[in-house]
């Protein structure tokens, strides 16, 4: 397991870092900031310091992919997070997840692996995607007013919303009273979920603790790296959960967190 012993320290932040409504229940859930803050300052000095994602490793065996130089650079920052919870033996500790992938790596020793299978993933996409690339190239080699640039788009716009509803098909997110559903049944909201929905820090660490036995006594986000283009996420600073994604299916992944 990837839990990691740790006692707690400071008072309970009431804060929100999450919410949601279930579409289930009925209900609105959250979750607070609760003792997640020093855990996530500390994560962030041990990033900071290391310069790399693969912590548990010696530098010798570092995986230059996972460095978290770029994030600095044009490829800009990356959102990572900490999830305080207790075992069934009433031990405290601390998952951490990264959100997505980290420079096409989905799995790296000592954090959550991702909601969805990764072997069945890239068996599901690999081969669509690169046929979509193809297309994009061919579109781009065409002039603008050629006849057959506008059938390329629409078939690689088709192939796109079919290979959508096939990542979404993958997708089954759990919850604390131990429902699993799809993506697809749980997501609130107007408007096709969007691509990623279930990828970000919150979801991972609340899934793992779900499909672990965990209670989650606090959840933190927070940004590594340059600022991004928009301005609204610094170095260092913490941020609650996106609404355009999380928010759409939290309130079915914490619904049942009361009683647990």
């Amino acid at each position: 397991m990837l839990f990691e012993s740790r006692e707690l320290h400071g008072k309970f932040d009431e804060r929100v870092a999450g919410h949601g409504f279930c579409p289930v229940c009925g209900r609105e859930h959250s979750i607070a900031l609760g003792h997640a803050v020093p855990e996530a300052k500390r994560l962030l000095s041990a990033l900071l310091e290391s310069r790399r994602v693969d912590l548990e490793v010696p530098d010798e065996e570092a995986d230059p992919r996972l460095s978290i130089e770029p994030l600095f650079g044009e490829a800009r920052g990356h959102m990572f997070g900490v999830l305080v919870c207790r075992d069934k033996t009433g031990a405290t500790g601390v998952l951490k997840a990264f959100s997505g992938q980290m420079n096409g790596v989905w799995l790296v020793p000592g954090w959550v692996p991702p909601l969805v299978d990764v072997n069945l993933f890239e068996q599901t996409t690999a081969g669509t995607e690169r046929y979509i690339k193809r297309l994009g190239r061919k579109i781009d080699s065409l002039p603008p007013d050629a006849p057959e640039r506008a059938g390329l788009i629409e078939r690689r716009r088709n192939l796109s919303r079919a290979l959508m509803k096939d990542i979404h098909a993958l997708y089954r997110i759990p919850n604390f009273k131990r429902q699993l559903k799809p993506v697809t049944e749980i997501a609130t909201g107007k408007g096709g979920i969007p691509s990623g929905t279930g990828d970000c820090c919150a979801p991972k660490l609340l899934g793992y603790a779900a499909r672990h036995s965990l209670t989650p006594l606090g959840v933190a986000e927070f940004y590594v790296g340059r600022e991004n283009k928009a301005r609204t996420k610094r170095n260092g600073a913490i941020y609650s959960s996106c609404k355009g994604k999380c928010g759409r299916i939290l309130g079915h992944m914490l619904c049942g967190l009361e009683g647990a």
